[in-house]
Formats: C-alpha cells, sequence, structure tokens
C-alpha cells in the first residue's frame, strides 16, 4: 500500500491519523516547504546556503574554530576550511590563531561581513516568518516545543 493512502478511509475520504507513518509524512512535506522558501530567502542574499551559515553563527555565536564551524553546518573539514577561504577572499570573515591551540585558527567577522550578514538575516528573517505567518505565537510555540521532545526523544 502506498505511503501516502495510510492517511485516506475506506470511503476514500482523508482523515486525520496519528500513526507515525502519517506523522512523519507530515514533517517531511512542512520540513521540504520551509527549507524550499529558507533556499530561496537565502539565495535573494548574494550568498550560497553554506557561506550564508556560517556568517549566521559568526554573527549569532562570535569568533569560532574552523572545525567547530564545519560541523555546525555540516561540512567536512575541507569544504569547511574551503568556505572560510571564500569569505577570507571577500573580506567577510578574517582568521586569527587561537591562543590555546596552535593548531586551529578562529574565525572572526570584518566589519564587512557583520553588515552584510545583519542585513542579510534580517531580510532571511522577515521571510521565515512570512512563511510561518499561519501559526499564532502560541502555536508556534506549542510547535516547537512538541518538535523538541520528539528529536530528544529519538533513539538513534
Amino acid at each position: 500500500m502506498n505511503l501516502l493512502m495510510t492517511a485516506m478511509t475506506v470511503a476514500g475520504k482523508p482523515s486525520r491519523s496519528s500513526s507515525g507513518t502519517h506523522l512523519w509524512l507530515v514533517l517531511m512535506k512542512a520540513h521540504q516547504a520551509l527549507a524550499d522558501r529558507a533556499q530561496h530567502s537565502i539565495a535573494n542574499t548574494g550568498l550560497c546556503f553554506s557561506d550564508f551559515a556560517v556568517l549566521e553563527i559568526l554573527l549569532h555565536k562570535g569568533p569560532t574554530a574552523v572545525n567547530d564551524l564545519g560541523r555546525r553546518v555540516g561540512l567536512t573539514s575541507g569544504s569547511a576550511t574551503t568556505a572560510v577561504d571564500r569569505l577570507a577572499g571577500k573580506r567577510l570573515v578574517r582568521r586569527e590563531p587561537d591562543p590555546a591551540d596552535r593548531r586551529s585558527r578562529i574565525v572572526h567577522l570584518t566589519p564587512i561581513g557583520r553588515k552584510l550578514i545583519k542585513d542579510a538575516f534580517q531580510k532571511h528573517a522577515a521571510d521565515m516568518e512570512l512563511a510561518t505567518g499561519v501559526l499564532s505565537d502560541r502555536e508556534k510555540n506549542a510547535l516547537a516545543d512538541l518538535l523538541k521532545k520528539l528529536g530528544k526523544s529519538s533513539p538513534l
């Protein structure tokens, strides 16, 4: 039986289902819709996703080691280095030695990078507010709480 059919009744009319499979399908569709909106929003900033993500981390978390940036964004070590190289080439970030570990480099936003990501993130945040505007603040909070609960309970 097709997974999408699990949400159908015998009469062929849609019904609500509390099955794990139905919940997974609904979450997958919602995630894809928001991911598509986010990708479009980020593309409109003139940055690729990984550059946006690196700059956003630096904006909100402060100076960060290259390897930590890669881990947070989901990049391999080599890809993280390439992303930082690309951003440094555009004068959006600078590297400094890590005083605690001579092998590591800490990445900092430059004033140009800070201005770019502040403006880009503000636009992206507004786009994501529009994307989730169908929900009230109360519904957003409840959904966030439920998704956290689900995520923390995952056995893997």
